[in-house]
């Protein structure tokens, strides 16, 4: 019997950078072979041994990791902006927000006066530095300004940013998104090789 037309089965791993559409924004692909296979999203032994449910962002090895049951955790590849150096401690997630508006800071429009224009907050889209979702972090009921979101400039995954908070993927901010609820705790462990004053 003759075989049938061969019939080519995307990678499962490909997929999860592949282009989709999110409450009408199309986020675009990501080229996989561009991105570090270590700061893909992917299951691992659970280093820290908080519980289940639990945040914790590893700023110095630029990992953020969701506690999970029998040891487990989920690891998510980050970038770490300006921001995401000057807070550490526990806290957890006040509130989380789909393609959120971003407003600069009044300082941060100083430095840079062409987001002026921003003064009152960046609508949601494609170019919103906050990406397709974002964390709000707050400690003892007080915002800490501390921020997880993702970002369409997935080549600084893993790096040290000039702006920003902790930066994901979209695609990987999305898959977090769902996975985590208003209320979770969050560790962050500092960096303390990195000077906040030599930051661009």
């Amino acid at each position: 019997m003759a075989e049938g037309p061969k019939v080519n089965t995307p990678d499962p791993d490909l997929l999860r950078f592949a282009s989709f559409t999110d409450n009408g924004y199309t986020i675009p692909a990501i080229p996989a072979n561009r991105l570090d296979r270590n700061l893909w999203r992917q299951v691992v032994d659970d280093p820290f041994g908080e519980v289940p449910g639990t945040i914790i962002v590893d700023t110095p090895n630029r990992f953020l990791y969701l506690t999970m049951d029998n040891g487990k955790a989920m690891r998510y590849g980050i970038g770490v902006g300006k921001a995401g150096f000057t807070w550490s401690g526990r806290a957890k997630v006040q509130f989380k927000r789909p393609w959120p508006t971003w407003t600069p800071p009044s300082e941060m429009i100083e430095r840079q006066p062409e987001l002026e224009k921003w003064r009152q907050g960046q609508p949601p889209g494609l170019d919103n530095p906050l990406g397709a979702r974002a964390l709000y972090i707050f400690q003892n009921g007080r915002d800490t300004l501390y921020r997880i979101h993702g970002s369409p400039e997935w080549w600084t995954i893993g790096t040290a940013a000039s702006s920003g908070c902790i930066r994901m993927t979209n695609h990987d901010i999305v898959d977090f998104y769902e996975r985590v609820p208003s209320g979770s705790p969050i560790v962050v462990i500092p960096d303390n090789r990195i000077q906040i004053d030599t930051m661009a």
